[in-house]
């Protein structure tokens, strides 16, 4: 028969063990998961700026990485809309005065801008990216990789109905102010001289899609100083 002290001593040995297999096993997920977080997120980099996954090729891990390394360099640039050279979008440390902007480039030439936009909905914070044209006064795409809205209502905003209908809508107004895209209740009247600016809404979802307006102004008005910058380089 065992003593208890055998059994305490064997009890111990085990959990110790098992602890720390469960550790390995804990600390490779971790690191599984930060790449798949990472990955969509420049999976949604590409996305809002009009790469697609095609039928003949899914997007793997190594594909999204290849077509974002070969297309797209990330700046920073501050408030007053000067560019902080040296420094890239994953060595920001201060990210209400550096703001880091992704660069679309095809044959050296730019094809477009991503930002990264954030704010509250309905019951969650929404994390997406909103792209934009040359002009820097045309959307190009949006995407959103984290929310917690309700399905088949304020959920919709992940959907690519939705996010279709921010393409080509400019968030410049004729005399140049900024005034963001704004999802209104219903259908846009194509017919009224601010459908320029407006998408069509999410029916149920008023206040995730009033949110959206909101935090997207708030978001492009940190680019503001930048976008002009670029907009006189382009009329010169």
């Amino acid at each position: 028969m065992r003593s208890n002290t055998y059994t305490i001593a064997f009890t111990m040995a085990v959990t110790t063990v098992l602890a720390f297999f469960l550790s390995l096993a804990s600390s490779a997920l971790s690191e599984r998961q930060e790449l798949n977080i990472k990955i969509d997120i420049k999976k949604n980099i590409l996305k809002s700026l009009e790469f697609s996954e095609t039928k003949e090729e899914a997007w793997t891990l190594e594909i999204v990485q290849n077509i974002f390394d070969s297309y797209i360099t990330s700046i920073v640039v501050d408030k007053d809309g000067n560019l902080i050279t040296g420094k890239t979008a994953d060595q920001i440390s201060d990210f209400e005065k550096e703001f880091p902007i992704y660069v679309k480039k095809i044959n050296d030439k730019v094809d477009g801008y991503s930002i990264p936009i954030s704010g509250k909905g309905l019951w969650s914070t929404l994390y997406g990216y909103f792209s934009i044209e040359p002009d820097m006064m045309t959307a190009k795409g949006i995407t959103f990789y984290k929310h917690k809205e309700t399905p088949g209502l304020g959920g919709e905003v992940e959907k690519l109905w939705f996010q279709s209908n921010f393409r080509g809508k400019k968030f410049i107004n004729p005399s140049g102010e900024l005034i963001g895209i704004q999802s209104i209740k219903g259908i846009v009247d194509e017919t009224s001289v601010e459908a320029y600016h407006q998408v069509d809404g999410i029916s149920g979802a008023t206040m995730t899609t009033k949110g959206l307006n909101n935090f997207l102004l708030k978001d492009l008005k940190k680019y503001e100083s930048y976008f002009n910058r670029i907009r006189k380089q382009g009329d010169a």
